[in-house]
């Protein structure tokens, strides 16, 4: 049973990424003000396209990243928002309408239509990761968003769930287990970072986050300031890095470095001209470097991230929010800080797009503040924003059930 979060309290975030795991601890205090009390990051070990491949090094990554956080804000932590990037999460929509009566709608009508929405999700091998309500009806009036106190027959409500694979979900929440941590409440990665990056007119108007990490380029849609759909790409930034690798001969490492400090999306004129010096795999002496052109590496870069784009593209085309969401595009994450990657999006999605960086929190270092670690902030104001229990809706609050999957009575968690 997931207890609300006191008024004042401490709250822990971890994102457990492929290339890194970074943990946040925030202080609540006093009328929704909170500040970054301690945090750690450590190099993801034991992790490939999100998922855990070895539960031993994924949990000294946690452990290490966390006790340098716990270390720093002098508290313990034993539990967690985690985030979820692996199982392939997915997005579905259930509309569910019932009757009422006519009679005052209760807090028991809303529970009980949103329980019968959830009734309608088979689970097999995946479970629930999120039931947002998007909307409700009150005899096919739409565009309500709180009914309760309202009179109507028939109560109706659209409902985004979001389900991921069981198996590789469980695996991640064993190596938190492992760290005796409990899980407080998973969070998908762009649900996160969109919390994070996007301003509140832009999660009212319409746009879409693209979160590109190391295994995984993740997608989420936000519409009337609800997240209404999320997707997941089996491409990060580590596959550019493969590439390099691979086309110029070099170690894993030496190919990071050249993404890093030479590497673009778009070629320039200097670039034919512009030699590089590339280490060969297995070769130790320095002499037998090869030299080739900057516009090769560039032409490697480009190849693989505009692969991604296009399949982004695709995606959003294939659910139908491509042009409900707008023209606005933020992307954010590791990968996003790519030299040219914005010019990219813009050309093949055809939308306009902004850079995404976590929005200040007090507390939070100038090192942590880059798109690679809005994951991790916005696990935070999910935490500290959605989940801070309101005097009006305490009662309420007590009723959530977290770890009952199959219902969704916990929906003011992520609504009010």
């Amino acid at each position: 049973m997931a207890k609300p979060i006191p008024r004042t309290s401490t709250v822990a975030a971890l994102d457990v990424g492929t290339t890194k795991v970074a943990c946040f601890i925030a202080h609540m205090g006093e009328g929704d003000d909170f500040h970054i009390t301690g945090f750690g990051h450590h190099r993801s070990r034991g992790m490939r396209g999100g998922q855990v491949i070895n539960l031993d090094e994924a949990e000294a990554s946690v452990r290490a990243a966390l006790e340098a956080a716990e270390q720093m804000s002098n508290s313990r932590v034993d539990k967690v928002f985690l985030n979820l990037s692996c199982g392939a999460p997915q997005s579905m929509r259930v509309d569910v309408e019932l009757a009422v009566s006519g009679h005052q709608i209760r807090d028991t009508d809303v529970r009980r239509v949103l329980d019968h929405g959830s009734a309608q999700f088979d689970s097999g091998d995946r479970e629930m990761i999120h039931c947002i309500p998007t909307g409700y009806s009150i005899d096919g009036g739409n565009g309500i968003l709180d009914p309760r106190g309202m009179y109507g027959d028939k109560l109706g409500v659209n409902i985004h769930l979001v389900t991921a694979a069981l198996g590789p979900s469980r695996n991640l929440v064993s190596v938190i287990d492992r760290c005796d941590l409990d899980v407080e409440d998973r969070v998908v990665s762009p649900y996160a970072s969109g919390l994070a990056c996007l301003v509140d007119d832009e999660k009212d108007l319409g746009v879409t986050i693209i979160d590109m990490g190391g295994g995984t380029t993740s997608l989420a849609v936000f519409m009337d300031n609800q997240v209404v759909h999320v997707d997941t790409l089996p491409i990060g930034g580590n596959h550019v890095t493969n590439d390099i690798a691979k086309g110029l001969s070099t170690p894993i490492a030496k190919a990071e470095r050249l993404k890093t400090v030479y590497g673009s999306v778009m070629q320039s004129p200097g670039d034919a001209r512009e030699l590089l010096k590339v280490p060969l795999v297995g070769e130790e002496d320095e002499d037998s470097a090869n030299e080739v052109p900057k516009s090769m590496l560039v032409q490697i870069i480009q190849a693989r991230v505009e692969e991604t784009f296009e399949m982004v593209r695709s995606h959003l085309e294939l659910s139908g929010y491509s042009k409900q969401a707008g023209r606005r595009v933020v992307l954010t994450g590791g990968a996003s800080q790519l030299e040219g990657v914005r010019d990219l999006a813009e050309l093949i999605l055809e939308k306009q797009v902004r850079l995404g960086r976590p929005r200040m929190i007090r507390g939070l270092p100038d090192s942590m503040s880059g798109p690679a670690f809005s994951t991790g902030v916005g696990l935070l104001r999910y935490g500290l924003r959605e989940h801070v229990v309101k005097p009006d809706h305490a009662a309420m609050m007590a009723a959530k059930n977290k770890r009952s999957f199959g219902r969704i009575g916990h929906w003011l968690r992520e609504n009010f």
